[in-house]
């Protein structure tokens, strides 16, 4: 599956082969409004990338790298991000709505205003993250021992 990059108003500027999504190195990228819906990006490393308004919704994002991102607005609906790693990373206004975060790092993450509904957060760290105004309904959120 070829995946569009880049998309300015319908003018896609680059083209990836999900393949080669796999452990990706995409920091600092610029991916604003990138259409990854059931990409695999697992174990890529996204650090302090631009990602607002992307469209992640059922992507594998087990074990990736997150931190610093800017995910503002991204919908990630049931997506996958065991063992993320989003510590300090912009989820403001993020759809999180069933995806599953067991055992992601969610330290220091600005989840303002997120929906969070029927989210698995069993296991993640949340210490010092920003929940206000995050809709929590039906969200498993489990402290770690």
């Amino acid at each position: 599956m070829t995946y569009d990059i880049f998309d300015i108003g319908g003018a896609s500027l680059l083209s990836i082969e999900a393949d080669t999504l796999k452990g990706a190195n995409l920091t600092f990228s610029n991916l604003r409004n990138p259409d990854l819906e059931n990409a695999d990006l697992e174990g890529a490393d996204i650090r302090s990338a631009t990602l607002e308004n992307a469209t992640l919704k059922g992507a594998n994002l087990k074990n990736v790298t997150l931190i610093f991102a800017m995910l503002e607005g991204a919908n990630l609906k049931g997506a996958y991000l065991g063992g993320a790693n989003l510590v300090s990373a912009n989820l403001v206004s993020a759809n999180l709505g069933g995806a599953n975060l067991g055992d992601a790092n969610l330290g220091g993450a600005n989840l303002v205003s997120a929906n969070l509904k029927g989210a698995n957060l069993e296991g993640a760290d949340l210490e010092g993250a920003n929940l206000e105004g995050a809709d929590l309904k039906n969200t498993n959120i489990n402290e770690e021992e």
